[in-house]
């Protein structure tokens, strides 16, 4: 690989067909300009310049390699500019992932607050569900990503992954504003055994989630109605259908025509963190993203 020092110095050298000139542009001494393009000639394997009475003049080699000369270095700077600029979070790409609910609520936050604050990196937001996103985490194809996980069952996303928790996100019971049950002031799970269900679609992980709390509490879940879209889950648990357990992220508020309520003893509740790579280290842009994150995730809390 060429050495941009004695690339340089050549370029001079060339440029004012004199070794002691080229040395004064360059405050080196005129030895050391000497051994610079002695060196270079030793990378190129060939010789550069031609020494004569009146000065110096490049060979055919080095008529071609000066011709190359200005934009190999014009390049190299500009690498140094945007490795120092990301080193520095004022440049790059922060590839970002997050699971629907986060995506739609908490993510859009967090991208203006960091776009605000980092104009010069470029962002991106993918989307899909943990063990979607997880595995293409652990590719390299993101940077930091938000994921969930429930407690105790089985489907810990560790592995090749560095994580930072942020906050608890509870399921709550959504009921239609009329329901029998809405105007009392605790409800338990063994509540529900006998009512007609609105779940995301099977192979989720809330849906999986909900079947499993059902059968602690000792019942089925008669699944009448599947949607991914939580809208729609909403709508119809308003129309009366169904009841359903939602994520709080999930959650609109200003309903009229439905009723939520924490389950009693207490909720579902899925942890969600953010990940980045184990393998990768934490530049400036993950790092302050990070601290969006957290800041959010207070502000939720209170």
């Amino acid at each position: 690989m060429l050495n941009s020092a004695r690339l340089n110095a050549f370029r001079e050298v060339v440029a004012r067909g004199s070794f002691s000139e080229a040395a004064d542009a360059l405050s080196y001494s005129q030895s050391a300009v000497s051994q610079a393009i002695a060196a270079l000639e030793g990378e190129v394997g060939a010789p550069l310049i031609e020494r004569r009475r009146g000065g110096v003049r490049p060979t055919a080699a080095g008529a071609a390699l000066v011709g190359h000369a200005t934009g190999i270095l014009a390049q190299m700077d500009a690498a140094e500019e945007e490795i120092a600029a990301i080193s520095a979070g004022r440049g790059g790409h922060l590839r970002t992932a997050s699971f629907p609910t986060a995506g739609s609520s908490l993510m859009p936050l967090a991208v203006a607050g960091f776009r605000a604050s980092h104009p010069g990196v470029e962002i991106s937001l993918a989307e899909g569900e943990p063990e979607e996103i997880a595995p293409r985490l652990r590719a390299g194809e993101f940077d930091l990503v938000l994921l969930f996980e429930f407690q105790g069952v089985g489907e810990r996303l560790e592995a090749g992954i560095r994580r930072f928790p942020l906050f608890d996100d509870p399921l709550d019971l959504a009921l239609p504003a009329g329901h029998p049950l809405a105007s009392r002031e605790s409800i338990s799970l063994e509540d529900l055994g006998g009512e007609s269900w609105i779940q995301t679609s099977a192979a989720s992980p809330c849906a999986r989630h909900v079947v499993r709390s059902c059968h602690a509490a000792g019942f089925e879940p008669r699944v009448s109605f599947e949607s991914d879209d939580y809208l729609t889950v909403q709508g119809l648990v308003a129309a009366g259908v169904g009841v359903a357990l939602i994520p709080r992220l999930a959650l609109t508020g200003g309903r009229d025509d439905m009723v939520v309520r924490e389950l009693s003893p207490r909720s579902p509740v899925r942890r969600v963190f953010a990940a980045t790579p184990r393998a990768a280290a934490i530049t400036p842009a993950v790092a302050s993203m990070l601290d969006i994150l957290r800041d959010l995730s207070r502000s939720r809390g209170r």
